[in-house]
């Protein structure tokens, strides 16, 4: 398999970094949504293994962040909104375009679940796969500590530092990548919600969820602190026009030391959990072929 550097270019000109892995004799094409501060080579094992099953993958960074980010943050503007109407918005007509004979299928990240909940371009998605998709109100994290702590970078830390440097340094501090300050303000901002972004109307979220009507499967793990049931019901409630299936995965009963909120992707989830991800978005491109793994 190949993989292909990509440039795609946003509704704004701005220019997505992103990377094709190209199978021999491709099923289906698999967009993969990132979360916040995560860049897509953190996914690569994944897609390389998706493509081995006979899927084209597509990987892409979000405007501000890994083959996405400008010369300098400093003063460079744009919000999570925009990443999830947007970024997602032209990375799925590129590949609609593209590739128009294949099935377009999606794996969301965290946020990139969000994304394919609310991108007007989900239309053109055959189905979609949420990991760890959850709505990120601060008050929902399970753990006194780690809710303590991320109250703490949200409302002190984030307005802080943005006005500090400009941006969010989530590198100097420890908190994966740099971001945007539009993008962090604005994350902050509706982790104070009650409902997180529904209750932001100027996105009318329930809105746009509420007209995705394609198959999901959303995946959970019992030792995610952020993406525990109470914070999933929240955010998949909105998908009304296609209720997800959910699948609950406990980490000790798989033999594996833990999953939380980034596991899913690194190679220890290979043997136990890729293979039943692997089946499930090559059943909904109409082939045959299954992935090896417990189901």
């Amino acid at each position: 398999m190949t993989a292909e550097p990509i440039r795609i270019a946003t509704a704004k000109g701005f220019e997505l970094g992103a990377r094709l892995f190209r199978a021999s004799q491709p099923q289906g094409l698999v967009l993969i949504h990132p979360a916040t501060a995560v860049t897509q080579g953190y996914y690569e094992a994944f897609a390389r293994y998706l493509c081995g099953l006979g899927l084209h993958v597509l990987t892409y960074d979000y405007r501000g962040t890994g083959q996405s980010r400008p010369h300098s943050l400093r003063g460079f503007e744009v919000t999570m909104s925009q990443w999830m109407l947007e970024d997602v918005g032209a990375v799925t007509r590129w590949a609609h375009a593209r590739f128009p004979e294949l099935p377009l299928l999606a794996v969301g990240h965290s946020v990139g679940g969000h994304a394919i909940g609310l991108s007007s371009e989900t239309q053109h998605l055959h189905a979609a796969l949420l990991v760890a998709t959850h709505a990120g109100i601060t008050r929902t994290i399970r753990g006194r500590a780690e809710r303590l702590r991320v109250w703490c970078v949200m409302r002190l830390l984030a307005p802080l530092l943005c006005a500090l440097f400009g941006y969010m340094p989530g590198r100097r501090i420890g908190l994966g990548e740099d971001l945007p300050r539009g993008v962090m303000l604005e994350w902050s901002r509706w982790t104070t919600l009650p409902r997180y972004f529904f209750d932001d109307p100027a996105l009318d979220a329930a809105g746009r969820m509420a007209r995705v009507d394609i198959p999901l499967l959303a995946l959970g793990f019992d030792d995610d602190p952020w993406a525990n049931p109470r914070a999933m019901d929240i955010l998949l409630s909105g998908y009304t026009g296609a209720p997800p299936a959910r699948r609950q995965v406990n980490a000790r009963a798989l033999g594996l030391p833990g999953i939380g909120h980034m596991g899913f992707f690194r190679r220890r989830c290979e043997a136990a959990l890729w293979g039943e991800a692997g089946t499930w978005l090559l059943a909904r491109t109409g082939a045959e072929h299954t992935a090896g793994g417990p189901a």
